[in-house]
């Protein structure tokens, strides 16, 4: 099998997990074959067993690595609190931030901070790429159900532009789909939003929501709702780097991530075939593997393996 010229990025956590477990987790990842680490509180502002500062100061202890890091910042702001972090992030005087929301690309833009433009931005054609850039964004994220036909389009249509910005693609996870102000894990259990005695503690890789025949159909993981099944474009890496993908982005799982990380990595270096790889991680998996939407087919179907 040959290389692939993509680099591999860690994703931020976006469950909520204990501080002890999110530090473990960190200290273990440090350790890994990445190019790129993202840290941060993506989904909820009641998550705080890392504070603000806290994020930040872990993210300055991995940059001292040498690996690019990022602050991903909270994707949907609903205080004053959720944007007092927010900005304070935005301060943080030394790394760079994902955007998860306008207000953040705002911030981002007004201090001359170098950002990548998250895919909860929805991103879906090169003139509003085009602006990302200019506002200072120097990588961005598709959203997760834009296919491989569409996203070779778009760059196609952004290199007519001469437009020059990195393009990271969601290639392992379960797929964040929506954010809603309403805490679906709350009220799964009778509670209000602000006495959820955190519950989602309870749920690493989110609480399975099942349709009323039985069929693994959803996660709920708080306010944001998720695919069961997990994004795996492992046997896709060379499409993604032929559509103009730069790098592929693993998104962290409660087990198996590191697994995840290395198999990826074999099959950029071109060290294993993807069907075996692939095998191994079955098992790990948080739900089924499926691809549906990278192949413009409906993001639930499974995996279509290639040969």
């Amino acid at each position: 099998m040959n290389p692939i010229p993509m680099k591999l990025s860690l994703g931020p956590v976006l469950f909520f997990w204990s501080r002890d477990d999110i530090l473990r987790f960190y200290a273990e990842a440090a350790e890994w074959p990445l190019d790129t680490l993202y840290l941060g509180e993506v989904v909820c502002g009641r998550r705080q067993q890392l504070r603000s500062q806290d994020w930040i100061s872990l993210a300055a202890d991995l940059a001292s690595t040498g690996r690019e890091v990022v602050l991903s910042c909270q994707a949907l702001i609903e205080s004053e609190s959720d944007l007092k972090r927010l900005r304070k992030m935005v301060d943080n005087g030394q790394l760079a931030i994902e955007a998860n929301d306008l207000g953040a690309v705002r911030l981002a833009s007004e201090k001359k901070l170098p950002f990548v433009a998250g895919t909860h931005l929805n991103i879906y054609n090169a003139d509003t790429l085009a602006l990302m850039r200019r506002l200072g964004a120097y990588r961005w994220l598709p959203p997760v159900e834009m296919g491989r036909d569409t996203l070779a389009a778009l760059l196609e249509a952004a290199r007519g532009q001469q437009l020059e910005i990195d393009t990271e693609v969601f290639a392992w996870g379960r797929l964040p789909l929506a954010l809603s102000s309403r805490c679906f894990t709350a009220r799964h259990y009778n509670l209000n939003k602000d006495d959820c005695q955190f519950r989602c503690l309870e749920h690493p890789d989110g609480l399975r929501l099942d349709t009323r025949e039985g069929q693994p159909f959803l996660a709920i993981n708080g306010i944001q709702t998720m695919s069961d099944g997990c994004h795996a474009l492992l046997p896709r890496l060379e499409e993604l780097h032929a559509a103009g993908a730069d790098r592929a982005r693993i998104s962290p799982q409660a087990q198996g991530t590191e697994a995840v990380v290395q198999a990826f990595r074999q099959r950029l270096d071109g060290q294993d075939g993807s069907g075996s790889l692939l095998d191994g991680l079955r098992a790990q998996a948080p739900g089924e593997l499926v691809d549906g939407y990278w192949r413009g087919q409906a993001g639930i179907q499974a995996l279509e393996e290639t040969h």
